[in-house]
């Protein structure tokens, strides 16, 4: 029996740092937390199109701040929230879910759920960026790969894609479950517990801001590499 090639469809939780007008007033004098890395992934959402461009994928992105709201945080986790979106009364809390959380889950969600419908498996991308260094923890990698280790969908997808990349770029420090765990809350993990791994395979991608922040010749072509790449491994 003939089997399908997975479907490719990319998300991009933390793509902007754009701040609804109607909660302008929770961000007065956070300019500075806003540009930061706690304000969204910068080269995220640019990576997230470029790669679903070259494959014709569907792409799920947003520019709202994760100040606002976590995207990739479950309802309840105390990081879906911030320290400035906090003091909302709960039912603004709640608004700010129906507005700006639920729209981008449930896109993905229902989009994943149409492929599987046409009995076409699918592998979820995820594009996201982490900061250098961490509370004055230098990270040791340049790209990273997370996934569930007892999906083994995920583990070869992960691997394969790896592998290509370091034919691509040997100079790379890669690695498996880091800055993160794969397993850890987040959107893939959600996910992963309405789709069986036959059908689901989520993949975070992880690319140190960095090369985001020198730009150039180098940002390009880590980009282009990690198309490739992804494209060699499906």
């Amino acid at each position: 029996m003939k089997v399908e090639p997975r479907a490719l469809i990319v998300s991009c939780e933390h793509g902007g740092r754009e701040v609804p007008a109607a909660y302008a007033g929770l961000f007065e004098g956070h300019a500075s937390l806003l540009d930061s890395h706690r304000g969204w992934d910068p080269g995220a959402l640019l990576l997230a199109r470029q790669m679903a461009k070259a494959f014709g994928a569907d792409l799920v992105g947003s520019r709202t701040t994760r100040l606002l709201v976590d995207l990739n945080r479950s309802v309840g986790h105390r990081q879906l929230f911030s320290e400035l979106s906090r003091v909302l009364t709960r039912s603004e809390r709640r608004e700010v879910v129906t507005r700006f959380y639920r729209p981008h889950r449930d896109a993905i969600e229902g989009e994943i759920a149409r492929r599987i419908a046409a009995r076409r498996p699918v592998l979820h991308v995820a594009s996201h960026s982490f900061t250098p260094v961490l509370d004055g923890e230098v990270r040791a990698a340049d790209v990273g790969f997370l996934y569930d280790p007892r999906r083994p969908s995920e583990v070869n997808l992960a691997q394969r894609w790896l592998d290509e990349l370091a034919g691509r770029a040997p100079a790379l420090r890669l690695r498996r479950n880091y800055p993160y765990r794969g397993r850890g809350d987040g959107l893939a993990t959600l996910l992963r517990r309405r789709f069986p791994d036959a059908a689901y395979a989520g993949i975070e991608l992880e690319v140190n801001q960095r090369f985001v922040a020198q730009g150039g010749t180098a940002w390009a072509r880590l980009r282009a590499d990690l198309t490739a790449a992804l494209a060699a491994a499906m």
